[in-house]
């Protein structure tokens, strides 16, 4: 393994960058200058900014780093793709420790060039710095989109259709797995300290949790993916939605942000909320609610959309998009319909980072 050290900042970004292939016509001068050069002649630049720090959004017990650089990517990504724009390029800043090799950085500038391939998008500037703290990851994407085309949180009206695509609560629930599988190595690793069992704890080194039945949870947990395909549905189509967001922070609470922007209630059927069989039967092992946990699990980064109600027959041709309810008069609130006609309240009871530690 080399040290960062013997490359120095400069000659680290020239390994990880080096072999950048620009694909954007508005790519003019991507890294190698003082600043990225870019041109938009006829279209809205879009920009964005996610800060992921280790220990707060992601455990390197669980998550390697290629896959890291891949959800760091797409979850910027995403945002682009939520005001129905069409991603261009991505900045990368990093903030590392000592204990971070050359190589360690090669699998993550390989997962983030994995994320920008899929979808065409340039690498074009970044920074990175020390840190003594762990990893810290800023990534900034920038898009582009027509004027007339940006979809906003704040246009939902009246009898509008709320949609969403894919289906909701796997990351939450393989966020779980991960979390009791890693509780159980720990638990096992004291009790064989406690013990002084070496054999145990060489044994443990090489510990592997069975997630046999359970990959497509940890998949929307680590390898997350940024919907444009649904973009592309939407171009095909003709559709424009009237709001739109993606779910980072749980259904309930992003539907609950475009109900405020937008000045209106809804009206959401809990029979309609699309769950992954994986997602019910490690619900119902965990003892969890399933639909709490479709509700507020967050990380699942589907689109949550708002279209209007003459648009039902071509929503009904997209490919995997749900319509789980309408949009209402604000007087009538933010409600959810269960499956047995009972009506509750939503709650925004995503994740939120700010939070004091109980």
């Amino acid at each position: 393994m080399t040290e960062i050290s013997k490359l120095g900042e400069f000659g680290l970004i020239h390994r990880l960058t080096d072999n950048i292939k620009i694909k954007n016509e508005s790519t003019i001068k991507g890294v190698g200058d003082d600043c990225a050069v870019l041109h938009y002649p006829d279209s809205e630049v879009l920009v964005t900014t996610d800060m992921l720090m280790e220990g707060v959004h992601f455990d390197l017990t669980y998550i390697d780093l290629q896959h890291l650089g891949y959800k760091s990517a797409m979850v910027n990504i995403s945002d682009i793709f939520a005001m129905n724009g069409t991603p261009r390029q991505l900045t990368v800043s990093i903030a590392l420790s000592k204990r971070f090799k050359v190589e360690d950085m090669d699998d993550f500038y390989s997962g983030l060039k994995l994320a920008c391939d899929k979808w065409g998008v340039d690498i074009v500037g970044g920074d990175t710095t020390s840190s003594y703290t762990g990893l810290a990851i800023s990534i900034t994407c920038i898009g582009e989109a027509r004027k007339d085309d940006i979809v906003y949180r704040s246009g939902a009206k009246d009898t509008d259709l709320i949609c969403v695509s894919g289906d909701l609560g796997a990351a939450y629930m393989g966020l779980q797995l991960l979390e009791r599988e890693k509780s159980v190595y720990y638990q096992q690793v004291d009790e064989a300290r406690k013990k002084n069992d070496k054999r145990a704890l060489e044994e443990l080194r090489n510990f592997q949790p069975d997630f046999a039945g359970k990959e497509y949870l940890l998949q929307r947990q680590l390898q997350t993916e940024a919907r444009g395909d649904i973009i592309a549905q939407f171009r095909e189509l003709g559709i424009r939605p009237t709001a739109m967001m993606d779910i980072s922070d749980g259904l309930s609470s992003e539907l609950m942000h475009i109900c405020k922007e937008s000045g209106c209630g809804c009206r959401i059927y809990e029979k309609n909320i699309p769950i992954d069989y994986q997602t019910a039967v490690m619900a119902e092992e965990m003892n969890m609610n399933v639909t709490t946990c479709a509700l507020n699990g967050g990380e699942d980064y589907e689109l949550l959309f708002t279209v209007p109600i003459g648009d039902n027959e071509k929503i009904q041709q997209m490919d995997n998009v749900k319509l789980i309810g309408h949009i209402t008069r604000p007087e009538l609130g933010q409600m959810l319909v269960t499956r047995d006609n009972q009506e509750f309240e939503l709650k925004a009871q995503g994740w939120n980072p700010l939070s004091k530690e109980e």
